[in-house]
Formats: C-alpha cells, sequence, structure tokens
C-alpha cells in the first residue's frame, strides 16, 4: 500500500510544482485608485529639480516617499508599473502567471542565483508586497536594539503602517491544526494572534484583509501629500550623478529613461539637507552604487565604470534565508490558505505552512480535461513533453491525491553569506549572486533541527487527520525531492540524510538581503559612506532578516 502512495506521489511531485508559492494566494483584490500624483515617466520633463529623490518605489519607498512628502518635495522612481493596473496582482489565483511572465513588463523579474537556485526580484509599485505571500510580523525587540533603533519610535511607525496594510486573518481547519501540533510538539508558549516576534506558536498578520483583499506598500502613498510628490512609472535608473571636485563626491542627480527610450534628469535642490536615497532593494541598491562608480575599483575598470569612489564592502555579505519545504498529502479536504501560523523555535529556524485544495491540476474550457497549472517560477525547468507525459499520468489519478499542504522551515538568520557582482553595465539586467546557501555549517543544523520539528508536527495527535497513517517522513521527504524547485541534482539519500535533504531541496522564501550593509556600506543613518547627500534604506542594509517575514520592517523602515 505505501509503495503505490509513493508511486503517485512521485508522479504527483512535478504537477503539485505548480509550486508552493502559487497555492499560497488564492483571493482577488480590489482595484485601487490612481494618485493624482503617479503619472508614466514619458510625462516627465527632460531636467527637474525636487529636495530628495528616491529610487525605487517598493516596500521601503512607498512608505519613505509618503513620510519625506509632508515637508518637501519628493521624486519617486519606480522601473516598474502600478500594480492597481494590473489583474494578475488584482487576482490571487493568477500569482503562478505573474512569475512566470519574463517579459520585460512583468511584476517579477525572475533571476537563478549562481547557487542554481530560482528566485525572483519586484518589478512594480509596492515592491515584493505586491507578490508576496502576505505574512506581516514585526521585528523582534532584540533586533531592534542591535540595529540601534529607538523603541518607541520604531513602534509608532509599525503602528503607521499597520493602520493601512496589516490585518488579523482568520484560520481554517488545516491552519489550526498546524497550530495545535505545533505546541504539541514543544513550541510554546501560545502566543494568539500577535503581530510581534516572540518565542512560541503565534498566528500572525496579514496583508489580506477579511475580504481577501491585498493591501501593498503602495497603499501607504495615501498619506502623501499630494503637491510634495511626484511619482513617476517606468522610470529606469541608468546612475547617480556626482560632483567630484570637492574633497568627497557629492551625489547631484540622477539619470533616467522612460519606457520609450527617451533620457530624462532630476537634480537635487539647493539646500545641505536634500538627498538621494536608494530604495531599490538588495540585488538593485547596490547595483545602482556600483553603476554609478562607488562599489570595488578593479571590478567597475573591467566594465569601463568611471571610479567616483573605491568602496569594496558594496555588493558583500548577500544572504538568502534558506527554505526548505515537505508536501504532505491530506486524506481530509484542507482550506486554500496562506501562511497565518509560525512557530518560533528555540533551534534556529521558524515552521510555517499553507494548504491548497486541487491547486495541482485545473479543468481546461473544453470538454472537462484536466491540464496543469502554470509552473510559475519554476516553469523554466519543465518542458512541453514532460508536462504533458505528467498531464496523462494525472488523468488516471483520483483527485484526492492533490489534497494537502506544505509545511516549511526557515532558517534564521543566515549566517551564510555571499556576493553581488556586474554581469554588465545594463540596470535592467540582474546582477549575478551567490548566496553559498548552508556555507556555514550552523545553518545546516538549523535545517535539520526544523525538520525535525516538521517531523512531530506531522505525527502530532493535533494533524492526525490532514496526514495518512502510512506515510513515513522517509516517504514524504522522498515525495518532495520531486518537486523542481532549483537546477540542483538530487541524491538517492536525500529521504535518509536531513543534510542532504536540506542541500538538494532548497529554496528562496525571497527574504534575501544584503549588499549595502550598516558598518559596511553605510553608517548607524544609512548614508553611504564616503560620498554625501546619499543614502540607502531597504532590505540591502540589513545584516540579518527581521522576524519571520521582513516587509513589516522594511515598511517601517522607510517610515
Amino acid at each position: 500500500m505505501a509503495a503505490d502512495q509513493l508511486v503517485v506521489a512521485r508522479t504527483m511531485a512535478a504537477i503539485v510544482a505548480t509550486s508552493f508559492f502559487a497555492l499560497l494566494c488564492s483571493l482577488p483584490q480590489a482595484r485601487g485608485v490612481d494618485y493624482p500624483f503617479m503619472k508614466d515617466a514619458t510625462q516627465a520633463p527632460n531636467v527637474s529639480y525636487y529636495d530628495y529623490i528616491i529610487v525605487g518605489g517598493g516596500t521601503a519607498g512607498c512608505p519613505l516617499a509618503a513620510t519625506l512628502s509632508e515637508r518637501f518635495r519628493v521624486l519617486l522612481l519606480e522601473r516598474g508599473g502600478s500594480p492597481y493596473d494590473d489583474e494578475r496582482i488584482g487576482d490571487m489565483t493568477r500569482f503562478a502567471d505573474t512569475l512566470a511572465d519574463t517579459s520585460p513588463g512583468s511584476p517579477a523579474q525572475r533571476f537563478v542565483s549562481e547557487d542554481g537556485v530560482i528566485n525572483s526580484r519586484p518589478r512594480v509599485l509596492g515592491g515584493g508586497s505586491c507578490i508576496n505571500a502576505g505574512f506581516y510580523t514585526r521585528a523582534g525587540d532584540d533586533y531592534v536594539r542591535d540595529a540601534g533603533w529607538d523603541l518607541e519610535a520604531t513602534g509608532a511607525a509599525y503602528r503607521w503602517v499597520e493602520d493601512v496594510v496589516a490585518f488579523q486573518p482568520e484560520l481554517g481547519p488545516w491552519q489550526a491544526a498546524l497550530q495545535s501540533g505545533l505546541l504539541e510538539s514543544g513550541i510554546a508558549p501560545d502566543n494568539g494572534f500577535t503581530y510581534d516576534h516572540i518565542d512560541g506558536t503565534k498566528v500572525g498578520g496579514s496583508i489580506f484583509d477579511a475580504d481577501g483583499r491585498r493591501h501593498t506598500a503602495a497603499d501607504l502613498l495615501r498619506y502623501a501629500r499630494a503637491d510634495g510628490l511626484d511619482l513617476l512609472l517606468r522610470a529606469r535608473v541608468a546612475k547617480i550623478l556626482f560632483n567630484v571636485r570637492g574633497r568627497r563626491p557629492v551625489a547631484r542627480g540622477v539619470v533616467f529613461h522612460d519606457c520609450e527610450g527617451r533620457t530624462h534628469k532630476a537634480y537635487l535642490n539647493a539646500g545641505r539637507g536634500n538627498e538621494i536615497i536608494l530604495s531599490a532593494g538588495a540585488m538593485g541598491s547596490p547595483q545602482l552604487l556600483m553603476l554609478s562608480g562607488v562599489g570595488p575599483a578593479e571590478h567597475l575598470r573591467s566594465f569601463g565604470i568611471t571610479l567616483v569612489h573605491d568602496q569594496p564592502e558594496v555588493g558583500q555579505g548577500m544572504s538568502d534565508n534558506p527554505m526548505n519545504a515537505v508536501y504532505v498529502p491530506s486524506p481530509s479536504r484542507v482550506e486554500i490558505s496562506l501562511i497565518q501560523v509560525v512557530g518560533i523555535t528555540q533551534v534556529g529556524s521558524y515552521i510555517e505552512g499553507a494548504s491548497g485544495s486541487n491547486w495541482g491540476v485545473r479543468h481546461s474550457a473544453a470538454g472537462g480535461r484536466h491540464r496543469p497549472r502554470n509552473f510559475g517560477m519554476f516553469s523554466p525547468q519543465r518542458t512541453p513533453e514532460a508536462i504533458a507525459r505528467a498531464a496523462e499520468s494525472m488523468r488516471q489519478l483520483d483527485g484526492s491525491v492533490f489534497r494537502g499542504g506544505f509545511i516549511l522551515e526557515k532558517v534564521l538568520g543566515p549566517l551564510s553569506t555571499g556576493h553581488l557582482e556586474l554581469r554588465n553595465r545594463n540596470p535592467d539586467d540582474n546582477p549575478a549572486v551567490t548566496f553559498n546557501y548552508f556555507s556555514h555549517s550552523e545553518d545546516l543544523r538549523r535545517c535539520v533541527a526544523g525538520l525535525s520539528v516538521i517531523e512531530r508536527v506531522i505525527n502530532s495527535k493535533a494533524f492526525e487527520n490532514f496526514t495518512y497513517p502510512y506515510f513515513s517522513m522517509e516517504n514524504l521527504l522522498n515525495m518532495s525531492t520531486g518537486f523542481p524547485v532549483n537546477l540542483l541534482p538530487r541524491h538517492d539519500e536525500d529521504s535518509t540524510s536531513l543534510e542532504l535533504f536540506c542541500r538538494d531541496t532548497v529554496m528562496t522564501i525571497w527574504h534575501y538581503h544584503g549588499g549595502c550593509q550598516v558598518g559596511r556600506v553605510v553608517d548607524a543613518e544609512y548614508r553611504v559612506l564616503g560620498v554625501d547627500a546619499l543614502r540607502v534604506i531597504d532590505g540591502s542594509t540589513f545584516n540579518a532578516s527581521p522576524g519571520t517575514n521582513p516587509q513589516a520592517t522594511v515598511m517601517m523602515l522607510g517610515r
């Protein structure tokens, strides 16, 4: 019986790879309204002047622009389009379609790290909050203190964000069983619902409201003073302009291109406090510094880039929290759920889960035949022939096989670090990034310990309605290795060696950070070291990922 189920599970694995991420989102989003200060970059003048110029209208850039516009004239430059104009962002059931779109206008720009892990970076107003799973949680007090932030001011900034974008989710049966299973497995105490980062098991916040509408960092622009902000969409910044005649280079403007290829320049008004602020994310901010002449001298010269300031730390300290997921088929129907519950363990990993019913296949319009869903961020690894063979196998299987969910672990920190380098001088192209997953032995230990917690949850009394008794942990690991989550080879021992399983099935949870870290590239006030009138405010400045999900802290930091 178990062997038959394992064959079914292996066949299922390729189709289930519609992907863990595709099942995370399932509800439609209401259309927003256009802001009066938002327009396409094609409408921008050739030359303009502002008190602050912010590059990147993402999770940090939107609250930052809204805040500065209260007292200053601000220009916010976003390389992508509006989330309110893209139906795929509005319809969460089309999440995989967004990830699979590799066109220049896609809200999600795919990249593959040098480690062979498929990843994505946002290209839309609102940034990652437009394409993520919606989990909202603050950083812990220790993280806040270590970052040098004031606890009271940080709390006020979090509340400013939460008044617009954060909500308490309602748990369905599967998520409730996960919560109880974590508690039964010793991940205590029960902290109920809270935005706070506390050891134990909790229900976190969500950027989806009770009606299933996604609220993003772009919604925080409602706080902006309309006369204080100009927001340009599809504005692709090529470089920062510097005055290099004085003792230190001084940032004075930016060059950007609109979608028709025309060049525009925006300069800072005269004034000691006026600045350019990079909020282009962990990929974009170090890349733009290098393209502008701030970075490792020899690396920049190899691309013919004029050196403004030799800063070898730009692009260093890149980290991506490794995630590994175990698929658990269910004999009972399960709700389609986002990540809502988290177990904050003492072993250096966070345990979360997401569930969905019959999300592995869907009926076509004609004849009711099954066909595989879009494979989203994993689609490059699946040929049409392979998909056709898997779909034929799927038609032989009962639909109940596809009920279930993923329980995942995310490694705290992490301690493994890598680096980012330019591939060319085109700011639209992805730089080359290496994260060196599990190069630090402690990260691997944390992954193994997290998988052991997952096993206890699966075997718990609380979770028994959502597991098959004849599926051992080895069976489940064997099944999960079939998902095309990365470009790495598999090993026969993946189901018996947790270390190998961690290495071979590693994937991203999109919490990558670093490249412009505090103390290495920027000071404690986020001013770029060695140059004036330039700051970086986004996740590239983090030395570790805050809490179980960084988006709340990135929005707070912008505020």
